[in-house]
């Protein structure tokens, strides 16, 4: 038994889907609808950057979605690989927007102009450079949650993503963020602060929410062909109500990754195939159980040995 992850922000890097690109019709065509949906060369923007423009939000979240689509169409066209074999798909953030894309929830030119509306929406929901998040290390969850309850009259923040073990990511603006960082400090809490310019998965995105209802609701949802994995609930469901709902949701609420990846594995999944730039899912399913086997799908190469699996 297995399921399908694709990734969110953070896996992106210059040049990814080129090989593909160059190799396979249906992919160009994939890249040059892109570009037409979002009246945006994104396709000249992956493969040859500038790499500060790519990490912008607006860009990286309908870049990996492009990316991941197409590793996705070429599994099912190249290989007799049956991905829809799969207990369940599952995404990382904006990678939930490709499970979605991916199971025949939602097309394809939705999907990219809906991502390129929420990465607008979200870098603009706070100030330029007024909110931030920061990774923390090698601690349980309920300790950090614990250091932001006892701390809530000094600062304010958010917990963002409980990734795996022993990492999860908090939110906030950056004046709260240091203080948080202060405190963590005193612990003797490794932490890392990261190169993003806003607080995602946190109330501070409430404009972000306002607009992706709107968005999102006037798009036709239809039943998934796999079940799909919330981030709000990690949970499974096939309801295209629900998903909608949670899919609006998912902008201010905690991505539940550790607890979506348990809940996999504890309905039988012992195999999980990343679908989409890097391999930041891989890493973290790894950190949650070491017993299950990982499978990325980036490249050609790659596509080769999902063959023989």
């Amino acid at each position: 038994m297995f399921s399908v992850l694709f990734p969110g922000q953070g896996s992106q890097s210059v040049g990814m889907g080129k090989e593909l690109y160059d190799n396979f019709e249906y992919v160009k065509k994939f890249f040059h609808e892109a570009d037409e949906a979002l009246n945006l060369s994104i396709s000249k923007l992956i493969f040859e950057g500038p790499k500060e423009l790519l990490d912008q939000t607006e860009n990286t979240q309908p870049a990996i979605f492009l990316v991941s689509y197409s590793i996705f169409n070429v599994i099912k066209k190249e290989t007799a690989f049956d991905i829809h074999n799969a207990n369940f798909f599952s995404g990382h953030s904006l990678g939930e927007y490709s499970a979605l894309a991916c199971a025949g929830v939602i097309n394809f030119r939705e999907t990219i102009k809906l991502l390129k509306i929420r990465g607008n929406a979200m870098q603009n929901a706070v100030p330029k450079n007024e909110g931030g998040m920061v990774a923390v290390l090698g601690e349980e969850i309920k300790k950090i949650e614990e250091i932001i309850e006892n701390g809530k009259n000094n600062y304010s923040c958010f917990l963002a993503n409980d990734n795996s073990k022993g990492q999860v990511v908090i939110s906030g603006k950056n004046k709260d963020i240091d203080k948080f960082i202060i405190e963590l400090k005193k612990l003797n809490i490794k932490n890392v602060k990261l190169p993003v310019s806003a607080p995602f998965h946190c109330s501070l995105m409430n404009s972000a929410t306002k607009i992706m209802d709107k968005e999102i609701n006037e798009i036709n949802f239809s039943i998934p062909n796999n079940m799909i994995i919330s981030n709000v609930t990690a949970k499974p469901s096939n309801d295209p109500k629900e998903l909608k709902r949670l899919l609006i949701e998912q902008i201010e609420k905690p991505v539940r990754w550790r607890e979506s990846i348990i809940n996999m594995i504890n309905a039988g999944n012992s195999k999980f195939i990343e679908i989409g730039p890097g391999k930041v899912l891989s890493g973290l399913v790894k950190r949650i159980d070491r017993n299950v086997e990982l499978i990325q799908v980036n490249n050609i190469d790659d596509l080769n040995n999902l063959k023989n699996k």
